[in-house]
């Protein structure tokens, strides 16, 4: 019977002992509310990057908030010619400063108003920028030669992979000579990533983007009569 007793004695020990691990270990679920919002179901995602994810998670769940992205300054370009609108680039300050401050200085001394698409390939991208031999009205015979009277740029290539309405700097050969001169993307172009510095993309107006003359593709798509930056401006972040 003492054998019996000290067995049984010995498995309630075992037993509390268990119970008290579970106890301690367990997380506090009543410290984390869920997040409701005025018709009581979860709350939607702040963040595009967080789409479709509140309607997977069970209620009562925490609904995780995507980490807040750094305020980037906005480049707006009004577009005459064939085609009229205006295109809204976020710019990446974070990702290439030295080409950012390049187009914003450009852009706010009034460089960029009047310079043409002077290249622009259906189904790859716009080309734009040339400050020097680009400007519409003027003899277009030397436009996307040029560039503006600063010193070329040293490279910022960055993991920003080349999608539709992505912004990249135009160079020449040598990875550190990208000046004024930029392009807007109309399709992916995977063969560009790491090897041409992206400076922002298109928030607004990729339709305007996808409107503009495009241009010969016999010639590389040079554009005969093309559409224009009438007007460029830049809008700090706050």
């Amino acid at each position: 019977m003492k054998k019996l007793a000290y067995a049984v004695l010995a498995l309630i020990l075992l037993v509390a002992g268990a119970m008290g691990y579970m106890y301690l270990t367990q997380p506090d679920m009543g410290d984390v509310p869920p997040m409701p919002s005025e018709s009581g179901s979860l709350a939607q995602p702040r963040d595009s990057q967080q789409a479709g994810l509140a309607s997977s998670v069970a209620p009562g769940s925490v609904v995780p908030v995507a980490a807040s992205k750094p305020a980037r300054d906005l480049m707006e370009i009004q577009v005459a010619g064939t085609v009229s609108g205006t295109i809204r680039i976020e710019l990446f300050n974070d990702i290439a400063p030295n080409h950012v401050a390049r187009i914003e200085k450009l852009a706010e001394s009034g460089a960029y108003d009047g310079v043409v698409f002077h290249r622009v390939i259906d189904g790859f991208m716009a080309q734009t920028g040339d400050v020097k031999f680009g400007k519409h009205g003027s003899p277009l015979d030397m436009a996307g030669f040029g560039g503006s009277d600063l010193p070329d740029l040293k490279a910022e290539f960055s993991d920003q992979p080349f999608e539709r309405g992505v912004v990249g700097m135009a160079r020449s050969q040598s990875p550190d000579s990208a000046n004024s001169q930029f392009f807007i993307m109309f399709a992916p172009a995977p063969h560009l990533n790491g090897l041409y510095t992206v400076v922002g993309r298109v928030i607004g107006g990729m339709d305007v983007v996808g409107r503009l003359k495009k241009g010969d593709p016999a010639r590389n798509g040079v554009v005969q009569d093309p559409d224009y930056m009438a007007k460029v401006t830049i809008t700090k972040a706050q």
